[in-house]
């Protein structure tokens, strides 16, 4: 049986709760700095309007993201998270492949979806910085792999077509996803909802498996 602290004195917190604390700052910067990309762009903002919109000091911010453009980085693994949520959720309950990869890609969009501006500078920035650009290269390949296996548990389950490799048609993914972000951004009156609709109709009717006739 452990003993009680003794008086006047506090048991110093778990990694647990270290952990804990550790990701809500991290992710607090992150948000506050998503907010100010999306109303004013990645190069117009400082890492003081950062570190002041989420309440944190300047040494705080970089323990946690070498530069403001790292902190894409960590919006690539918000995206990660995403994928990685949809590859579970088919094997944790009994929802199609189909509609695990809608939700997906309507959970990709909700941040970009919300500025045409957050757009242009994610863009911007990974393309003008190769240590960025190196970043969002790797989120992708893992975001690929993670894809793959749900496409390939979706062959597994008879619902897409087994032809073609899951490695492609994960690629295809992603490139039916960027290609209707950026047409939104560059026609910004259009919705991006209809976009990503209409993107997934098509892209489904190529990968889904064929039904035969009885």
């Amino acid at each position: 049986m452990s003993l009680p602290a003794p008086a006047g004195r506090t048991r110093a917190p778990g990694p647990g709760r270290r952990a804990r604390r550790r990701a809500e700052t991290r992710a607090r910067i992150l948000r506050a700095a998503l907010g100010l990309f999306a109303r004013q762009g990645v190069f117009a903002t400082t890492v003081e309007q950062i570190t002041e919109a989420a309440d944190v000091g300047k040494g705080t911010f970089f323990n946690y993201f070498p530069s403001k453009e790292h902190v894409l980085a960590g919006f690539g693994e918000m995206q990660l998270a995403k994928v990685q949520a949809a590859v579970a959720a088919p094997r944790a309950g009994e929802v199609p492949v189909r509609d695990a990869l809608r939700r997906l890609m309507s959970a990709l969009a909700e941040e970009p979806g919300r500025s045409p501006t957050l757009v242009r500078s994610l863009l911007v920035a990974n393309l003008s910085r190769e240590p960025v650009r190196q970043v969002m290269r790797r989120n992708l390949g893992r975001g690929r792999r993670l894809l793959a296996r749900l496409l390939a548990y979706g062959q597994d389950r008879g619902e897409v077509r087994r032809d073609r490799d899951p490695a492609e048609l994960a690629r295809l993914f992603q490139q039916a996803f960027f290609g209707a972000i950026l047409l939104w951004v560059l026609h910004p009156p259009s919705r991006l909802d209809g976009r990503l609709d209409a993107t997934f109709d098509l892209f489904w009717s190529g990968i889904a498996a064929r039904r035969t006739r009885a």
